[in-house]
């Protein structure tokens, strides 16, 4: 019996969880075998890639290939999430590739790009640009071509910066696995709201839904519930009001940086999800809420760009490492603070100037 126990697509790493109790009058079987014919739409080279990355399990035990069910087995399957679905169609929306072969690809995702399609964004998406960029014709569906790429984790909306792309089942689960055992390498720069107290530090604490509004996440410091997050922050450029900050995931959790830095009193600059879009450090003068409101209208989205990845190729198994600029409203934002700092004495002091 399969039972698909959670399916959440909000996760930065996208899977699928699978369930199967073994049946009482079951015969040995190989679990790949017994797996693949359990499931419909999973092919058994599938299962066996996601055995290969111990990502199928009795109990607490990791399984090999070689291992035969037994009656009353509980096995569970991780899956890197397949999207094939037929409302996904081509679109011609221009990428700016910067890295791409017969396995991986790495985009860089300009701000304002959905990657996948949802509630509210059945088009427009960063999977209808791979469709087409794939060689799938504009208008057509994409369900069941193998040409079309496959996620292996996400970004958000509003936050620019580098994706990797998977191309075949092989290097996506490849990819995925390392994702799943935070080997990744993920840098971000941000920038958020106050004058962090120490040049660099850890951030902990599970993150969840927020149960009084759907569309937040919050910590959960005593781990009643949610799901394990840490987040490693440097600082970079102070500017009395706001900080300049790199913060590295070792896990990757929906709105992490985001989350782990409201949680820590500094939310990130123009973050409304997280009330990082008014005025929350600095004085209440009409001046500078002149220049706030400009800075805002420089960068109208959250302060975050996703500046470098480094994983393992699935092929070569050489290290490979991306790096990317800031794009130029992040640019001009820093700017803009740079000419503040240095023209007031009152931000000069806070710096310790």
């Amino acid at each position: 019996m399969e039972d698909r126990i959670e399916e959440d697509f909000n996760e930065e790493e996208l899977y699928e969880h699978f369930r199967f109790v073994v049946d009482k009058g079951q015969t040995p079987m190989r679990v790949d075998k017994y797996i693949a014919d359990h499931m419909e739409s999973t092919s058994r080279h599938r299962v066996q890639l996601a055995i290969e990355a111990g990502y199928v399990r009795c109990g607490d035990k990791i399984l090999k290939g070689s291992y035969k069910v037994k009656p009353d087995d509980i096995l569970s399957l991780l899956l890197p999430y397949k999207r094939h679905e037929s409302e996904l169609t081509s679109e011609n929306i221009p990428l700016e590739v910067v890295y791409e072969d017969d396995d991986v690809l790495v985009i860089n995702k300009q701000a304002g790009l959905v990657v996948h399609p949802g509630f509210g964004h059945f088009r427009g998406t960063l999977l209808n640009a791979l469709a087409y960029h794939a060689g799938i014709p504009a208008g057509e569906s994409a369900e069941g071509d193998t040409r079309m790429p496959l996620l292996v984790h996400r970004i958000d909306k509003d936050t620019s910066g580098l994706l990797l792309v998977a191309k075949n089942d092989d290097a996506q689960i490849f990819l995925a696995s390392q994702f799943f055992n935070h080997t990744v390498e993920r840098k971000y720069v941000a920038m958020v709201w106050g004058n962090l107290t120490d040049d660099s530090g850890t951030i902990e604490g599970n993150i969840a839904r927020d149960p009084n509004d759907r569309l937040r996440f919050k910590v959960f410091p005593d781990g009643e519930r949610g799901r394990h997050a840490v987040t490693h922050y440097k600082v970079i450029e102070r500017f009395g009001y706001v900080t300049l900050v790199e913060c590295v995931l070792e896990t990757g959790r929906t709105h992490q940086i985001r989350v782990h830095m409201d949680y820590i009193g500094h939310p990130l600059f123009n973050d409304d999800r997280y009330g990082g879009n008014r005025i929350l450090k600095g004085t209440i003068y009409s001046k500078y809420r002149q220049f706030i409101d400009n800075c805002f209208e420089t960068m109208p989205r959250q302060a975050l760009h996703a500046k470098t990845i480094g994983f393992v190729h699935p092929s070569t198994k050489r290290i490979m490492r991306f790096d990317s600029e800031l794009p130029e409203d992040f640019s001009a934002l820093i700017g803009k603070w740079k000419r503040y700092t240095d023209g007031n004495e009152a931000v000069k002091a806070i710096n310790g100037k």
